[in-house]
């Protein structure tokens, strides 16, 4: 098999997905704009051939590089990122070569969280309420039938940016005098309940071999908008509702051979699952850990395998609940870095600095840890993010 792994250096753990590729026997090819030196031993050894270019936005230029490979090894048999960022050039690059995956006349289902909805309709998971419109008119509209608050988003894109909840008339008039003009937002019903996920790996017959599920009790989009920490769960088991909605959800999209997170609400006042977005990714930046960590597993192995040979290990039982918990750098902690490793150390299955990126939403240093006890990684986590009154 040729694999080529577009920007296998960034995030971090591709690495990790590189490596097990090439442990299964597949012939893995590069394409980043770091220079080689600059990539990690572990992921230098995994790569047959790495093909540097200035600019990974200049279509032109990884189109020289995908014909590069095409003429020294053959045929290409995948073309992947395991990025949102990456998505419509992936389905570009696999229908202008003709590459087993998601092609462009699909994309959009993917990209656009107004198409998705039509999905979740036909999957018979319930969805918020929304309107796909800038125009002020049709937004009051839809507030008078909905009410305050609402969420507006961009119709493209991933995570919590310019993700905004409007809760009065003058927040409203605001947004629409304010709001970018070449962007296109959608107006959603604001649902107020927990976000549950449903993680795992479907292979090339649209067959679930794996499952998990985090649990986030926050917003996302409150986190961003205040610069505020962050903390979650990754769960030993998966809610039987939020189960059946990702795999009636999946079957609606006919999903194959990829990683899947999609984001469903709890909401609080009935217990209803709700769908909220699709993304055919592994969940984003320590999620993937956290997901070893539960199930004492390694992911990265398992989904090369699946790639390479179709074929998921297991089974993997959920052993514990793995948290996560962030701190800003702008905030008083009542506790030291020093006294937290010291009370919670055998507990501590990581911590580091977030990368950049990332940091708005998901802090700016982290602590992951598990326990077989929920009520003890909640204590962990009201410890790591207490302040000084």
């Amino acid at each position: 098999m040729n694999f080529i792994f577009f920007s296998p250096h960034f995030p971090a753990y591709n690495a990790e997905f590189c490596y097990h590729l090439s442990l299964n026997g597949v012939r893995v090819l590069g394409i980043g704009d770091t220079p080689y030196d600059a990539l990690s031993e572990k992921l230098r050894a995994s790569l047959t051939e790495y093909y540097r270019v200035g600019d990974m936005e200049d279509d032109d230029e990884v189109i020289r590089a995908v014909g590069y490979f095409i003429h020294q090894y053959g045929k290409i048999d995948r073309f992947e990122s395991l990025n949102e960022h990456w998505l419509e050039l992936e389905a570009r690059i696999r229908t202008d070569f003709n590459i087993y995956g998601t092609k462009l006349d699909f994309i959009d289902n993917l990209k656009q969280k107004s198409r998705m909805k039509d999905y979740f309709n036909r999957s018979g998971v319930a969805t918020v309420a929304h309107l796909k419109s800038s125009d002020k008119a049709s937004a009051q509209a839809f507030i008078d039938q909905v009410g305050y608050p609402i969420v507006v988003k961009p119709d493209l894109g991933s995570g919590a940016s310019m993700t905004y909840k409007i809760s009065t008339a003058r927040e409203f008039d605001s947004f629409f005098s304010n709001k970018p003009s070449d962007i296109s937002f959608i107006l959603e019903e604001y649902v107020d309940g927990i976000i549950l996920t449903y993680d795992g790996l479907i292979d090339r017959y649209g067959n679930v071999e794996f499952a998990t599920s985090h649990r986030f009790e926050q917003s996302i989009m409150e986190v961003v908008n205040t610069d505020s920490h962050l903390y979650y769960f990754c769960l030993p088991s998966i809610d039987p509702e939020v189960e059946e909605a990702g795999r009636n959800i999946l079957k609606a999209m006919d999903i194959r051979e990829r990683f899947f997170h999609i984001e469903l609400f709890k909401r609080k006042r009935d217990g209803k699952i709700i769908a909220l977005e699709v993304n055919m990714r592994p969940p984003g930046a320590w999620m993937t850990d956290a997901i070893n960590y539960t199930h004492d597993m390694d992911v990265c192995r398992e989904w090369a395998g699946m790639v390479a040979l179709n074929r998921v290990g297991g089974p993997f039982p959920g052993k514990y609940f793995t948290g996560y918990a962030s701190r800003k750098h702008r905030l008083d902690y009542k506790y030291t870095h020093h006294e937290i490793v010291g009370r919670w150390h055998e507990k501590l299955v990581k911590y580091q600095e977030v990368e950049t990126v990332f940091r708005r939403a998901m802090g700016d240093f982290a602590y992951q840890f598990r326990s077989e006890d929920l009520d003890e990684v909640r204590e962990i986590v009201a410890f790591i993010q207490e302040t000084k009154v």
